[in-house]
């Protein structure tokens, strides 16, 4: 991605700078994320960024991933990055929704055309500046990772806003998510994701909206069987970095930081097409059924969402720009 404000070195001149720190200092930093697969494309992301980072710092930098939620649900993992407890998390965008204004624009339903228009409109100068705004409330905004288009599945196809009237659907902690299901006339069950495999088995809730890899990865598939190509959103994942933490480490090390989460992207969106083909593969021989829908009635009752929460210029100006994006 385009960064104004942080150039990103060539890796040799990373590790040159690096080396030559006086007296550089060993360091181990963690990074957290709640799916449960170690092969899941974040965690494999996470992983590689380690790999670059230890291979760039002659092994002084080193890269701990904790996922399956061992460091805490998305929610807990940000609160520690605030304090500097915690260095590194990748987590939905959602969650950042109410803490920074601008991670709200990309995920707002039917802003991307395709998978393949959203990864170049968020490596443009929006999606950086998205990043950035993350700053003032304490997060370095590192990358965006795919989380691929998010459907919604249940026990019935929800093939019109009209056959999700009245349903308690899961979503996202986040108000803009509690919106999205009210213009569907749908009853939104704020949740972590954790929680939901059990939601979904006792009939706390009837629904939830997801990306294929989690449909599968989590198992949802075994509660509800009908996954509806609703498509609504391609709200990208989150890697974030404790502005505290980075504050506090030497210009070199934030570099080789920067540009290892960088690189950690195209590794991370390969690893997800590859994911996304196979757990479809598993979740049609697990029973479930792929429903195709009318996007059009869905986006029909989509604008009273785009005027309550996109609702100052600024916010308009990075919808335009990201839907102008070729």
């Amino acid at each position: 991605m385009f960064c104004p404000r942080f150039k990103i070195l060539p890796a040799a001149a990373l590790l040159a700078l690096a080396l030559t720190q006086p007296a550089a200092q060993a360091l181990t930093l963690r990074a957290a994320d709640v799916h449960n697969s170690n092969e899941y494309p974040t965690v494999l992301a996470l992983k590689r960024m380690g790999e670059l980072l230890e291979q760039r710092s002659a092994g002084r930098i080193k890269l701990k991933v904790f996922n399956k939620g061992a460091l805490g649900t998305e929610k807990e993992t940000i609160d520690q990055l605030k304090i500097g407890a915690l260095e590194l998390t990748r987590v939905h965008i959602s969650p950042m929704n109410a803490i920074c204004p601008q991670t709200q624009v990309p995920t707002m339903p039917f802003l991307f055309r395709s998978v393949a228009q959203m990864r170049r409109a968020l490596d443009g100068p929006a999606g950086e500046e998205i990043l950035r705004a993350c700053e003032p409330q304490g997060f370095i905004g590192l990358a965006f990772y795919d989380s691929g288009a998010r459907s919604i599945y249940a026990r019935k196809p929800i093939k019109t806003p009209a056959d999700a009237k009245g349903l308690k659907i899961r979503v996202p902690q986040s108000d803009l998510w509690v919106a999205v299901a009210a213009a569907l006339g749908a009853n939104a069950t704020p949740m972590p994701v954790g929680e939901v495999y059990t939601g979904l088995k006792t009939g706390l809730v009837d629904a939830a909206e997801n990306n294929l890899p989690s449909f599968e990865g989590f198992k949802h598939f075994e509660a509800v069987k009908f996954y509806s190509r609703t498509e609504h959103s391609m709200a990208p994942e989150l890697l974030l970095m404790s502005k505290k933490v980075y504050d506090g480490l030497p210009p070199a090390d934030q570099q080789l930081i920067r540009a290892a989460a960088k690189e950690s992207v195209a590794f991370q969106r390969l690893r997800w097409d590859e994911q996304e083909a196979k757990s479809l593969a598993l979740v049609k021989a697990g029973g479930a059924q792929i429903v195709d829908v009318d996007k059009s009635a869905f986006q029909a009752v989509m604008p009273p969402v785009y005027a309550r929460f996109m609702n100052t210029p600024e916010l308009q100006r990075l919808v335009k720009t990201l839907q102008e994006t070729p």
